[in-house]
């Protein structure tokens, strides 16, 4: 059977005249003929739109370039077009397994029909009982579960705008994420189930409704208990979820603008809250299928996993599998247990839902491989993985001897090693810059191939594209997946000459192009003008693969999960002793990643042992445990430059063996002599090392 990127190749000789000698002319074409590349996927995919248009790039600039003009779809009717096909191919929809099914050996399977038409259900509920419009928002409280599909795609369907949370994520950050965007519906879980712990979520619930005075329903999903009474005394209507999936009355996904907005995301930089990224449709349409079917080879026939939590990019990585026909494996719990007769954490959790499951394509982040190397876990004597061919792994840099642990512990395919599909790419443009290719050679520690229609290069400060050397990962061509504008992001040069107003939303009738709020311009093009800078640390190698050694900003990407540092600091640094904070972040190859918290302590007060677990639980409340520091230190005082701003970066640059005159200017700092401890820590750690 032909890889998903060769039958696209055929289809370009067949239907394009175009025949290209390796992947590196195919993708050098993709980025220099962007209007004809994006239509052919177009029609690769069959994609059917309801009116009419001309062109795939209708002007080219970056940011604000724009797509398919005329062009109308809707991405919940790309995915439940494939019903038809997958009922008759006796194929299910979802997948679904939690700690206690698998303790049993049991799954729940979702059909396509049956997806359909809960989908189509839900919608008719949201549009006529409960008031849903287009560009109305409704966020979701909840964990990676069925539902949670179901609600993101009926919520798509009527043209309202999609935000979700995970559940172990504290109060704290949900609002700083929740309150931004104002929404109308709040749809929750009763709590969550995690390493054999039950949650209770209910009270924060209330808590969350209380501080969102916008929200006129709330629907709650029956997540610990099926049969609990919905609670009473809530400001808002209150649903069961259950029962709005009942009904004979069905609503069709609707077709919306090429552009119009369909979900947003959170991407928290260094400062401030987190940068609320609004998609479109059509965009993440496109690059869900480039990078989940072609370069994932991900199809119809295919049972796809990728563990994840709802709050990391990686869960809409499900629904670019549905969107190319395959069956998504959904699993709820702890990727560690529980197992208590192991008497310690279980690794090969995943393992064994994934032989339950058939699954043949199983993802994760770049952490739980190394975790599963280091207790020893052998995934073949857990159950039978014959239909697995192919491993994916994102998040940070897979390391040697991960790749030799997966070709020792995973089946053969055909007589070949198992193929590892590395992935690298972001929350920004829900889509991957670096990734795999299963018709190209694998060599550890870098990925493949740079994506098709993403103009990828490493570029050093002047601007110049650099080759086996390490430099800063641009873009330097749009992609109709860039964010359409960050929500309530005020404009300084709109289509009139003025500012967009607070609360605008450029996408649900965009008056005219040059819709660029500065947050937005400052996130990604204030380094190299109209070229995207997407803050990691890129080199292109001479076999045209790449090697991420992490990010060149300063944020926090735990296990995959990107945070700002901002949302750290106001959880520490509510604690009354502490005055001040600065926390870092640094990834190695083939190392475990290291974050160390900094607290300057009011005067004559220690860093206790008491004081070190209140910091954790008040980081773990408000963010979730996956944040928690490697390490706390005391510090006199945390360096700052003559504005005031933390010196972060300098830190993190030290840390990672710079030279102090190379990171940073004493005369531009307002307490110089504070650098003096992190220079002296670095060395010592260096030492050490």
């Amino acid at each position: 059977m032909p890889h998903q990127i060769e039958r696209y190749q055929q289809f370009l000789r067949q239907s394009r005249g175009l025949e290209f000698d390796d992947y590196e002319a195919l993708w050098r074409w993709s980025v220099t003929e962007l209007d004809a590349f994006w239509l052919s996927l177009w029609d690769f995919f069959e994609l059917q739109s309801a009116t009419p248009f001309e062109r795939a790039l209708c002007e080219e600039r970056m940011p604000g370039a724009r797509w398919f003009e005329g062009a109308s779809l809707n991405l919940a009717a790309q995915v439940l077009r494939h019903a038809a096909a997958g009922e008759a191919a006796g194929r299910p929809a979802l997948i679904a397994c939690n700690e206690s099914l698998l303790a049993r050996g049991e799954l729940q399977e979702l059909s396509w029909p049956e997806l359909r038409r809960q989908v189509g259900t839900l919608a008719h509920r949201l549009r006529h009982e409960l008031g849903v419009q287009r560009g109305d928002r409704v966020v979701a409280y909840l964990p990676n579960i069925p539902q949670t599909l179901v609600a993101f795609l009926a919520v798509a369907s009527v043209g309202a705008i999609w935000s979700v949370c995970s559940p172990d994520m504290g109060p704290v950050a949900v609002l700083d994420r929740f309150r931004q965007i104002e929404p109308k519906v709040l749809i929750a879980g009763d709590g969550y189930v995690y390493g054999g712990q039950s949650f209770e979520r209910l009270g924060l619930i209330a808590e969350l409704l209380d501080a969102l005075p916008s929200v006129e329903h709330l629907l709650l999903v029956p997540v610990l208990a099926a049969d609990a009474p919905a609670p009473q005394g809530l400001r808002p209507a209150v649903h069961r979820f259950d029962d709005l999936l009942a009904g004979a009355q069905r609503l069709e996904p609707e077709p919306l603008p090429f552009d119009h907005p369909l979900w947003i995301v959170y991407s928290s930089g260094t400062t401030g809250l987190p940068k609320p990224i609004v998609h479109g449709h059509g965009g993440i349409v496109l690059e869900a299928l480039k990078g989940g079917v072609l370069h994932n080879d991900v199809g119809p026939a295919d049972r796809y996993h990728w563990y994840s939590s709802t709050g990391w990019i990686m869960w809409n990585s499900q629904i670019n599998a549905l969107l190319g026909g395959a069956s998504v494996c959904v699993y709820d719990g702890s990727p560690s247990g529980p197992r208590p007769e192991l008497g310690g954490p279980d690794w090969g959790t995943l393992w064994r839902f994934a032989a339950l499951a058939r699954v043949s394509f199983f993802g994760a982040g770049a952490a739980f491989y190394a975790s599963c190397l280091k207790a020893g876990v052998r995934p073949q004597q857990l159950g039978d993985l014959s239909a697995l061919r192919a491993v994916g792994s994102t998040g940070s840099p897979l390391s040697d001897e991960c790749y030799d642990w997966i070709w020792a512990q995973c089946p053969k395919v055909d007589g070949r090693d198992i193929w590892i599909a590395c992935i690298s790419g972001g929350t920004d443009f829900a889509g991957a810059f670096l990734c795999g290719n299963p018709s190209l050679p694998l060599r550890r520690g870098q990925m493949q191939c740079r994506a098709l229609g993403a103009a990828v290069q490493a570029f050093d400060e002047q601007g110049r594209a650099l080759v086996d050397a390490v430099g800063e990962l641009v873009c330097t061509r749009p992609l109709p997946s860039m964010p359409l504008y960050f929500w309530n992001d005020v404009d300084p040069q709109g289509a009139d000459g003025a500012a967009l107003p607070r609360g605008s939303s450029p996408g649900l009738g965009r008056p005219g192009a040059g819709l660029i709020g500065q947050r937005y311009h400052d996130s990604y093009f204030d380094m190299y003008p109209g070229i995207w800078r997407h803050g990691d640390w890129l080199r292109i190698t001479p076999e045209g693969g790449g090697i991420i050694y992490g990010r060149s900003d300063a944020t926090i990407n735990r296990h995959g999960i990107r945070m700002g540092t901002a949302e750290l600091y106001r959880a520490v640094e509510a604690l009354p002793e502490v005055l001040d904070s600065l926390v870092v972040d640094l990834e190695y190859l083939g190392r475990d990643s290291y974050m160390p918290l900094f607290v300057q302590l009011r005067e004559g007060l220690v860093l206790d042992a008491a004081l070190t677990q209140r910091l954790k639980e008040a980081i773990r409340t408000a963010l979730s445990a996956r944040h928690l520091p490697s390490e706390i230190l005391q510090v006199a005082a945390i360096p700052r430059t003559l504005s005031g701003k933390k010196m972060e970066l300098p830190v993190k640059k030290l840390l990672l063996g710079a030279e102090p005159a190379s990171v940073l200017k004493r005369d531009a700092m307002a307490n110089a002599d504070s650098i003096d401890w992190f220079v002296a820590f670095a060395a010592g750690r260096r030492a050490g090392a």
